[in-house]
């Protein structure tokens, strides 16, 4: 919960300032990064161990109905939060938590002079975000649809993947992420990083003692959610060898003019 504090106060040392080769963060974000660029971006988030080592622990739950005992005994239990009513409204607070702490490092992140190409310059990095976002809430709904879990709790059917893991897990990754192109000190860059890891292991724990996800479940939302930030950010933050997207913003009396141009 402190990392968006945390993220703010380092903010406006960093935001103003540029890239290593002089360029703004988001700047070089393109929409065609070509078919190379996409498949070593898809290998590289795969080899993650936040990605495949959860996928290895849910199904090792499978064994032996762990899964089922897992589940039981957090909701009877407990052990964290207290309730399943603690448990749901910190699963809640902490999956936004996520979506603050990733709105802090955009701004945080090194966007030189403050105008209208910082403005746009952000514009499009935080684009990407929202695009993996939108992604990894497509991936998410469509698997609930083809799983029809039932809920531990017996709500409904949408059990597997968990949402709230894989939202959290998708925006602390952009998060760290961001936090590479920022300059703080190694060691506030760890405790970042550590916090943002938190919050995603915090809001698929909460989920479980909640009775709203098996573990499997959200071990699942995790992996996806870490997959789909890291290959976004990879794939289409920064240049590619295909087609280009520049954005300018124009001032004009009583505000400015935007400009696309998509240039091969």
């Amino acid at each position: 919960m402190r990392t968006p504090v945390l993220l703010a106060a380092c903010c406006l040392a960093s935001a103003c300032a540029s890239l290593p080769d002089g360029s703004r963060w988001g700047e070089s974000a393109t929409l065609t990064p070509g078919w190379q660029r996409v498949e070593s971006a898809a290998l590289n988030a795969a080899k993650r161990p936040w990605v495949w080592a959860p996928l290895a622990g849910a199904a090792l739950l499978q064994i032996d109905s762990w899964d089922d005992e897992v589940s039981e005994w957090a909701r009877d239990e407990t052990p964290v939060f207290g309730s399943t009513q603690s448990a749901a409204d910190w699963s809640d607070g902490l999956r936004d938590a996520a979506v603050v702490g990733y709105a802090a490092t955009v701004l945080a992140t090194p966007g030189g002079t403050f105008d209208g190409d910082w403005v746009v310059a952000k514009a499009k990095g935080a684009a990407v975000g929202v695009g993996a976002f939108a992604a990894t809430a497509g991936l998410t709904n469509g698997l609930k649809s083809l799983t029809s879990r039932e809920r531990p709790n017996g709500d409904d059917d949408e059990s597997l993947p968990s949402g709230h893991a894989s939202t959290a897990a998708v925006f602390d990754t952009l998060s760290v992420r961001n936090l590479q192109s920022i300059d703080v000190s190694p060691g506030l860059r760890t405790t970042l990083e550590i916090g943002a890891g938190a919050v995603t292991a915090g809001t698929a724990w909460a989920r479980v003692e909640a009775g709203a996800h098996y573990p499997s479940d959200v071990l699942i939302g995790v992996a996806l959610g870490n997959f789909m930030g890291a290959f976004f950010t990879d794939a289409f933050l920064g240049p590619g060898p295909g087609a280009r997207v520049a954005l300018t913003a124009e001032p004009v009396r009583g505000g400015a003019v935007l400009h696309w141009q998509m240039s091969f």
